[in-house]
C-alpha cells in the first residue's frame, strides 16, 4: 500500500486544501495529506437547498455528505469550512444544463461543475486562503514532465476521471494535486479504514447531484415550464410518424422508447428544438466522420496540431479511443475526422484527445455540419 505520499513542488508543511466532497474519495485524500505532514483544510461545498437534498442518497454536495465531511475532519484534526455556492452552481451549471437538453443537445454537467466551479471558484478561494495547493479526490494522475504538469489516466483505468477534467487549464494543472491517481479504489477504502474514517464502506455517486433517481427531465421541466411540450416524431423525409412529449425525452442515437413502430429499427438522428421535431432513422444515418469541437481546451502546444495530428480521442467517458485526426480549426475550435465512422454521437458532449494516458485536451461536439 502506498503511504506518505508527497506533492511535487509542495514541501512538508505547507498549507494545502482538500476539496471535501463528503465521500470517500475526498476523505482519503485529505488523510493521506495529513499524514504526510501538511497543514490541511477542508472545504466542502454547498451546492444547491440543504434542506431539500438531505435525504438523497448517491449524491454529493447535499446535507448527509457536508455531515459526513464534518465528521472527517474532525477525525483527521482539521479545519473545515463549507462555502455557500448554490447561486454560482445554479448559474454556471444547473441552468446551462436545462438549456442545453432544451436546445436538444446532451449535457455533462459534472464537467461543468468542475470547469465553473471546482477548479475556478473553488480554486481561487484557496489560494486566498494561503494554501499553496488544490488536492482532489480525483482518479487522475498530474505528471511533472519537462517542467510541465501533465495531465495523464488514473492507473487504474476502470476508475479514470480523466474525461471529466478536460476542461482543466495548464494554471489550473500547476496548482492542482491528485493523489488518488496511482491506486484502485479498494486501496482508497483500505486507507479509509486504516485512518478510522466513517466513510470507508459508503457507496460512490451515481446519479447527476442534482438530479433525483436519474429523473432529469423533471428537473428540466421545474427550472423551464414547457419543457415537455408535445411535437412530432418524423422520418428524414418528414412524414409524421408520431407524437412525443417533449424533446428533452430524446438524445441522438437513442432506439428504445421512441413510441413509433416500422419495419426496420429507427434510432433518434436529430433533434430540431426550434420545430420540436424528433427526427428518426435507420442506424446509417447516424454515421459520423467529422465533427467540429468548440470551445477547445489544450493542454499541449496547439501549434502541434496547425497541420493536423493522429491522436486517440474519447466522444463517450465509457467508451474505448478511437483513431483520428485532428486539426485546428478557427480560434477556439478543432476538426475531428475519424478513421471509420462513429455512430450515435451527441452534441452537448465531450471530445476529449489522449496520447497514450497523457490528455492532451479537448472540447465540446457541436451539432454543426462540417465540410471538407
Amino acid at each position: 500500500m502506498v503511504t506518505h505520499i508527497q506533492l511535487d513542488g509542495v514541501p512538508p508543511g505547507a498549507l494545502v486544501a482538500v476539496a471535501m466532497s463528503g465521500g470517500v474519495d475526498s476523505s482519503v485524500a485529505a488523510g493521506l495529506m495529513v499524514e504526510a505532514g501538511y497543514k490541511v483544510i477542508g472545504i466542502t461545498l454547498q451546492l444547491y437547498d440543504h434542506g431539500a437534498m438531505v435525504n438523497k442518497k448517491g449524491a454529493c454536495c447535499a446535507g448527509q455528505d457536508i455531515y459526513d465531511a464534518r465528521t472527517v475532519a474532525d477525525k483527521l484534526g482539521i479545519p473545515h469550512y463549507v462555502l455557500d455556492y448554490e447561486n454560482i452552481f445554479k448559474q454556471n451549471v444547473i441552468d446551462d444544463f436545462v438549456d442545453s437538453y432544451l436546445q436538444g443537445e446532451t449535457p455533462i454537467p459534472c464537467v461543468r461543475c468542475n470547469q465553473r466551479v471546482k477548479f475556478r471558484d473553488l480554486l481561487t478561494t484557496s489560494k486566498e486562503l494561503g494554501a499553496q495547493a488544490l488536492v482532489t479526490g480525483h482518479y487522475v494522475r498530474r505528471i511533472v514532465h519537462n517542467d510541465r504538469a501533465e495531465m495523464h489516466r488514473a492507473d487504474d483505468h476502470s476508475r479514470d476521471q480523466s474525461y471529466f477534467l478536460f476542461t482543466t487549464t495548464q494554471d489550473q494543472l500547476d496548482y492542482l494535486h491528485f493523489p488518488l491517481g496511482g491506486m484502485p479504489k479498494a486501496e482508497t477504502r483500505e486507507h479509509a479504514r486504516r485512518f478510522g474514517l466513517i466513510v470507508a464502506d459508503k457507496p460512490d455517486s451515481q446519479d447527476i447531484c442534482f438530479v433525483p433517481t436519474g429523473g432529469y427531465a423533471a428537473v428540466v421541466e421545474k427550472f423551464r415550464p414547457g419543457a415537455l411540450d408535445p411535437g412530432e416524431i418524423v422520418n428524414q423525409e418528414g412524414q409524421v410518424l408520431g407524437i412525443h412529449q417533449g424533446i428533452i425525452n430524446y438524445t441522438v442515437g437513442q432506439r428504445k422508447g421512441l413510441g413509433v413502430s416500422a419495419a426496420e429499427p429507427l434510432y433518434v438522428i436529430k433533434i430540431d428544438p426550434a420545430t420540436r421535431q424528433v427526427i428518426v432513422g435507420p442506424k446509417e444515418a447516424l454515421a459520423k466522420t467529422k465533427l467540429l469541437i468548440n470551445e477547445m481546451n489544450w493542454l499541449t502546444d496547439k501549434a502541434d496540431f496547425i497541420k493536423g495530428k493522429d491522436v486517440i480521442v474519447k466522444v463517450r467517458s465509457t467508451q474505448p479511443g478511437l483513431q483520428a485526426h485532428v486539426k485546428v480549426f478557427k480560434d477556439t475550435q478543432a476538426i475531428i475526422e475519424f478513421s471509420t465512422p462513429e455512430y450515435g454521437v451527441s452534441a452537448g458532449q465531450a471530445c476529449v484527445l489522449y496520447e497514450g494516458d497523457r490528455v492532451l485536451g479537448g472540447g465540446w461536439i457541436s451539432c454543426e455540419e462540417v465540410g471538407e
